[in-house]
């Protein structure tokens, strides 16, 4: 495994770990960890949805590709404890253009994260944003921008956002300032099919 980009995630090339991690109950047990810090399959089942023994299933699945390990033992040193191996993780597409597994890996990875976190939004208005005070939703919201760029540009921008945020994600959390909180920012980079994304010149949309 590699984790040498700016955020410090763990980087899947494997297809086959791919295919693994593309289940929602594996999904949210890495979710899970990544937001909460280690737990044992009892404590993550009722968050991900399975019974605690297939919940320790999914965990040894995860294991053997690596993306969870053993954590530190609790209180209750009889309890299995696991934890992520990694801040956060990232995949893409194989380039081998004769890598049709690799790239049907990926594309199913990336087909149940959408599913996954496709109503994230709308549940963060109903549920968390009313009960914010008015400095943190004027920072938090939406922006809708199109831009018309190649791919190499395109790779540009992402890896500029990754060197702003990369001292954000990895300081100790002693450096953290008071009033800090947990922010999720979700990031679509969304290229459009061939004839559309024709040049336009209006403004783009936030919404706080």
């Amino acid at each position: 495994m590699d984790f040498s980009n700016p955020l410090g995630d763990v980087e899947i090339t494997d297809p086959q770990a791919m295919r693994a991690l593309a289940h929602p109950v594996r999904l949210a047990i890495l979710d899970h960890l990544h937001r909460n810090g280690p737990a044992t399959a009892t404590q993550l089942a009722p968050d991900v949805g399975a019974t605690p023994s297939v919940t320790s299933w999914h965990l040894r699945h995860l294991a053997a590709f690596g993306l969870v390990r053993d954590s530190a033992p609790g209180p209750d040193r009889r309890s299995r404890r696991w934890e992520a191996v990694a801040r956060g993780f990232r995949f893409e597409e194989s380039q081998d253009p004769a890598d049709e597994e690799g790239r049907s890996a990926a594309r199913e990875l990336s087909r149940q994260m959408f599913l996954r976190y496709a109503d994230a939004p709308v549940r963060w208005s109903a549920e968390v944003e009313p009960g914010l005070d008015p400095a943190w939703r004027r920072a938090a919201g939406l922006a809708n921008t199109r831009i018309r760029v190649s791919a190499e540009e395109l790779a540009a921008i992402q890896d500029g956002i990754e060197r702003v945020l990369a001292p954000y994600v990895t300081r100790a959390p002693a450096d953290r300032p008071d009033g800090s909180r947990d922010v999720v920012l979700m990031r679509y980079a969304l290229p459009e099919g061939d004839g559309e994304g024709e040049p336009d010149e209006g403004p783009a949309e936030r919404t706080p």
